[in-house]
């Protein structure tokens, strides 16, 4: 038996944007063998955390996944849920509002800026200068475009999230210099958001070893600079199996019914980002079409072909400091609101 590091870790009562936060408890056990009915429930200081008062502090953690983590001798980490004392969700408890539909699949595009000292890696140490126009960043090589510390920084956490069994689908350097992205998908209402969750808090612990801050504000800098999104492509039994015309023009007409509410929960400040003039359609605005990177909600070829209206769809408006858990669950109502008229 070996003494096993847990590392819980949960989402604060910070607002518009919460917090990660983490703490280690140690068990005994095997690695390989420790699963999450292994984890036992736990608390902390809500008080610190913004989620409790002084009075009352007492907050509790329910684990709910559990990951490998390879950066540290024999320790998981554990994804957890905020309860109130009496076991119901705290109210900071975003992930308490999906629904559990092991059908809803999930992909999400998590887009992010390294920086150090208050600007993106590779910008000039001049406050008033910038580097060459975006271009040659995109998916780019060579040190000019992507310098040599991203790219350290984005393999070693590409390695240490398969480590952990995160689901992966791909990495790339971005459009504009310092920026760069990483692909989660997972089967299931929770999965990828959970995943996405212990994929920032991997990269963020990443990070500190080498004195490199992750930006995720959608738009950390004004100007003729891509913002950061979190493209959310989606799909569900109906959408993948049956389909139709006649469902996605509905579902299209619920989306632009809805069109405050989903930006509401998008992540805060999307009206810097969503201008019309870089990632999407304006903010105040609603479209679709097929292969657009300018509409709310991009079509792909396959989803057409031969007038089937059935796949995925890919939603370009949330942000890259939203809320996966608030993301998925909109997305999922309006989805949900729609197939109960075919069903």
């Amino acid at each position: 038996m070996a003494k096993i590091k847990l590392e819980y870790i949960w989402l604060d009562g910070y607002e518009p944007v919460a917090n990660l936060r983490g703490k280690t408890k140690l068990i005994d056990g095997e690695m390989g063998k420790v699963t999450l009915e292994d984890c036992p429930m736990w608390g902390f200081d809500g008080s610190s955390t913004q989620q409790a008062d002084g009075s009352d502090s007492d907050c509790m953690l329910k684990p709910v996944a559990i990951f490998p983590d390879g950066a540290r001798k024999d320790a998981y980490i554990v994804m957890s849920e905020v309860l109130l004392p009496d076991g119901s969700p705290h109210p900071s408890n975003s992930r308490a509002t999906i629904p559990d539909d092991p059908g809803l699949w999930v992909g999400l595009e998590q887009e992010y800026f390294l920086q150090q000292d208050g600007r993106p890696l590779g910008w000039p140490e001049d406050p008033n200068s910038y580097p060459a126009p975006q271009g040659e960043y995109y998916t780019g090589v060579g040190y000019c475009n992507v310098g040599d510390i991203a790219r350290q920084i984005v393999e070693e956490h590409l390695d240490l999230c398969i480590f952990a069994g995160i689901n992966h689908e791909g990495i790339n350097a971005e459009v504009a210099k310092g920026q760069w992205e990483f692909q989660i998908f997972g089967k299931g209402s929770y999965n990828a958001c959970d995943q996405m969750w212990v994929a920032r808090y991997l990269l963020l612990r990443l990070c500190e070893k080498y004195g490199i801050d992750v930006e995720w504000h959608c738009k950390p800098f004004i100007g003729d600079w891509n913002g950061s999104g979190m493209h959310c492509n989606f799909s569900t039994d109906f959408m993948r199996e049956t389909g139709g015309k006649d469902y996605f023009m509905k579902l299209m007409d619920k989306f632009e019914e809805y069109k405050d509410e989903h930006i509401a929960a998008y992540g805060p400040d999307n009206h810097l980002r969503l201008t019309g003039l870089h990632e999407t359609q304006s903010i105040d605005k609603f479209s679709w079409g097929i292969a657009d990177r300018g509409a709310s909600i991009r079509v792909p070829h396959s989803f057409v072909k031969d007038d089937a209206y059935k796949g995925y769809l890919e939603d370009r408006r949330p942000n890259s400091q939203g809320d996966p858990y608030k993301i998925v669950a909109r997305v999922s109502k309006t989805v949900n609101e729609v197939e109960a008229e075919f069903k």
